[in-house]
């Protein structure tokens, strides 16, 4: 695949669609709330659960107190529809809380695009439940998820 910045820019085609996603969970997995920001334009809009974030500065706020909250972040996202300017991915994330206890959120994301292919909108609706130890799924080393680790539909979820 090529990953020059103009094939991850609308319009997107499947190839480019699928890139953008890996890029992004790529970026999330890295838990660095700097560097995934620069993904989204200075003016970005989001609705994640039910906060409304405004901006590079705000999505470097929450991202930070996310990744404090939600430790051994491990994220999975995967294309599920995609147009012109715009991409709907699914995905499943495991953390634990400071108490020890283990969680899977299960969400969906639609995002838009502008020309330069910066997100300057992402609307998230998330779902969390508690799992054991033993459920898990996500064990690679923390950050980028191994190439040859299986996707969401490979782990029927």
């Amino acid at each position: 695949m090529s990953t020059s910045a103009s094939f991850l820019t609308p319009p997107f085609t499947r190839e480019s669609a699928i890139l953008k996603v890996r890029k992004a969970e790529d970026g999330w997995n890295s838990r660095n709330p700097q560097q995934v920001a620069l993904a989204y334009t200075p003016d970005s809009v989001w609705r994640n659960r039910s906060e409304f974030i405004h901006g590079r500065e705000e999505i470097v706020s929450f991202l930070t107190r996310k990744w404090q909250r939600e430790l051994d972040y491990r994220l999975i996202k995967e294309l599920w529809a995609f147009d012109r300017d715009r991409i709907a991915v699914r995905f499943a994330y495991e953390f634990h809380d400071d108490t020890g206890l283990w969680f899977r959120a299960y969400g969906n994301e639609n995002w838009e695009f502008n020309a330069e292919g910066l997100m300057h909108h992402r609307y998230a609706s998330i779902n969390d439940v508690q799992i054991n130890e033993q459920k898990r799924f996500f064990h690679w080393p923390q950050g980028r998820r191994p190439d040859d680790h299986p996707g969401l539909s490979d782990l029927g979820l």
